[in-house]
């Protein structure tokens, strides 16, 4: 008996990766501060490339960056950015390795000045999920009002690679707007 296939929104390709990307964490809402860190890495990582790309290479970063802990990342040196560049498992980009490190930084002072990133990052949607209604994906927005506002909040704190367009997509990724389509079965 063949199995039904799942109705997904149009943008996931048929690369079991990439499935299992959408089914399972795009569109989630993520309230774990390393994840989230996580998230906004690979964002700035992904600027100019497919995110299938850095699903790719997202457990080689998960190594490389010590699992995402910004605390360790902050203290990066640079002999260790120099370790990174080598490393072909990554996106060898100067700037978005140096990024990384940066952010790390502003992402540890954010967490000081309100307890936890989550509670910073959360308000751009009052808390709560932004459910969107687009029937095709080619309708959905690149950025929208709340990521303009969230992308000049982080450069304002020191943040990198965090234009509009990747804090869409973070926003998309961590489930603080739901884009799934709504003829998708993740809708």
């Amino acid at each position: 008996m063949p199995k039904t296939m799942k109705n997904r929104c149009g943008w996931c390709t048929s690369d079991p990766l990439y499935m299992e990307y959408h089914d399972k964490e795009w569109g989630q809402p993520v309230h774990d501060d390393r994840l989230l860190f996580e998230f906004l890495v690979l964002e700035g990582a992904q600027a100019g490339l497919s995110w299938l790309t850095v699903l790719k290479k997202r457990e080689n970063y998960r190594k490389a960056f010590d699992h995402f802990d910004a605390v360790k990342i902050a203290r990066y040196d640079d002999k260790k950015v120099k370790e990174l560049l080598s490393n072909e498992g990554i996106i060898r980009n100067r700037l978005k390795v140096a990024s990384a490190v940066s952010n790390a930084k502003a992402f540890l002072a954010v967490q000081k000045e309100f307890g936890t990133f989550d509670k910073y990052i959360w308000q751009f949607v009052n808390g709560k999920t932004v459910k969107n209604h687009f029937l095709h994906y080619k309708k959905l927005p690149a950025k929208t009002a709340q990521s303009d506002a969230m992308s000049q909040d982080l450069k304002k704190r020191g943040f990198n690679f965090v234009g509009s367009t990747i804090c869409y997509a973070f926003m998309q990724a961590t489930g603080m707007v739901n884009d799934h389509t709504t003829d998708c079965f993740r809708y």
